[in-house]
């Protein structure tokens, strides 16, 4: 499926130097895409309209005077409503907290705004990052643009929403378990979670601060890998593409091959046999310990989740969606020796990894075993297995969150539905995996 939108910030940003277009017209086009797509999807909490045009005029004046912050420069970019604007309510998706207004700027905002972005709003989420399709939300559910009885997936699933109907040009979401990959895949877009610690998540609500990841939603990975270089405080260069001939991919077997949907399975091989075709070579790979990754998971995030909630869901607890709050409280009921063994499982998976990159540039596998599911359906039968939907939207991607490995999700050709291909890069090499990315995009055009 091609996305709503085709205008990347590559050819936005062309288009003002050009002098073809003005941030206040790609602002204005994205406002009427939000009164065109924003009720249906429900993909935003708040829009700033008179803010971003103000900034989208700001922008106008400074590059008619020589002035270039770069290509975000004038280009209009969401937020995934847990992240902190000074004086603008962050909800995190939960009513429990309709009077929190920070005073300062996150850092990754404020490095926004110094590279000339227009926030022209915030998008919905699963309540607290907590889920991964997005309809348990103090805002109502997001509806997945291609098929609104669908989730987008979670927990950024408006800024996947937003960004597939061009409600904005990219976005900023949060991943701590794959809320960044999973609605990327869900709508058919490009998402990146970085490198554990390459993004600040300061002034950001946490879900937990050892697995927490910010990182961008995108239509292009060149796209992204600028957004990215914004986000981490890098001077802003163009991402080189590795084309595929000699490419090393590494596909992952066992726990990542089934169960899978047949739709996923088939685009899936599809994908690799292209690559195989322009030169890359795929081996075959193996994690020890898959067994252990959705325990390692839970014993870490949700320890940390209550943690943070202490004050808050004692006091506000009738605020929380009861599936929300189920998960939280079942924190403080998990041994801490359990918490330091996953901490310790982290670090082992972390090695076992970057073992597996010593001879591959990129793992390669499904970034989801299933397409969007149908908002409140609880399980789905896959291969004759039976899996919770949230399980089964986890399973791909939660591993490289426990490693911190940086992690893409590109959309590839699929006959209904988008399916994902996720790219996994060795510990702190971000920049080495978009141009994975990029080579592995060209090839793989939808």
């Amino acid at each position: 499926m091609k996305p709503f939108s085709t205008a990347t910030i590559a050819d936005a940003a062309t288009r003002l130097r050009r002098g073809e277009a003005t941030a206040r017209e790609l602002t204005e086009a994205c406002l009427a895409a939000i009164a065109r797509h924003g009720e249906a999807t429900n993909a935003f909490t708040l829009v700033h309209e008179a803010a971003a045009r103000q900034a989208a005029d700001a922008a106008d004046r400074e590059l008619a005077a020589g002035r270039d912050r770069g290509p975000l420069h004038g280009i209009p970019i969401s937020l995934k409503d847990l992240i902190d604007e000074a004086g603008v309510p962050n909800t995190a998706g939960s009513r429990a907290l309709d009077d929190r207004r920070p005073r300062t700027d996150a850092p990754l905002v404020a490095r926004l705004r110094a590279a000339g972005a227009v926030l022209i709003g915030r998008t919905n989420l699963h309540e607290f990052a907590l889920g991964t399709t997005s309809e348990d939300s103090g805002f109502g559910p997001v509806r997945n643009p291609h098929d609104l009885t669908r989730s987008p997936g979670g927990s950024s699933g408006g800024s996947a929403a937003a960004v597939l109907t061009g409600m904005s040009v990219a976005s900023i979401g949060t991943d701590t378990g794959g809320s960044i990959r999973i609605p990327a895949a869900a709508c058919g877009i490009v998402g990146l979670k970085p490198s554990r610690g390459d993004v600040p998540t300061d002034g950001l609500v946490p879900l937990s601060r050892t697995l927490d990841h910010a990182g961008p939603l995108a239509l292009s990975v060149q796209d992204a890998a600028w957004v990215w270089q914004v986000l981490v405080g890098r001077p802003i260069e163009d991402v080189d593409r590795r084309a595929p001939a000699g490419l090393r991919l590494l596909r992952l077997r066992g726990y990542f091959e089934t169960p899978l949907e047949p739709d996923v399975r088939h685009a899936f091989e599809r994908a690799l046999v292209r690559l195989a075709a322009a030169g890359a070579s795929i081996a075959d790979g193996h994690v020890d310990g898959t067994d252990t990754i959705a325990k390692t998971y839970v014993d870490i995030v949700l320890p940390e989740a209550a943690h943070w909630h202490r004050r808050l869901i004692d006091e506000r607890g009738d605020r929380y969606s009861p599936a929300v709050r189920e998960r939280i409280l079942h924190g403080r009921t998990i041994a801490a020796v359990d918490y330091l063994e996953g901490l310790e499982a982290c670090r082992r998976f972390a090695a076992r990894i970057d073992a597996l990159l010593d001879t591959a540039d990129a793992l390669v596998l499904p970034t989801l075993p299933i397409t969007a599911p149908v908002l409140g359906v609880q399980e789905i039968e896959i291969d004759g297995v039976t899996l919770p939907v949230r399980s089964a939207m986890l399973k791909h991607t939660q591993l490289f969150n426990i490693g911190g490995q940086p992690a893409i999700s590109l959309p590839i050709a699929s006959g209904g539905l988008p399916v994902g291909l996720q790219l996994v890069g060795r510990t702190g090499r971000t920049r080495e995996l978009l141009e994975v990315a990029a080579g592995v995009e060209d090839c793989l055009a939808v």
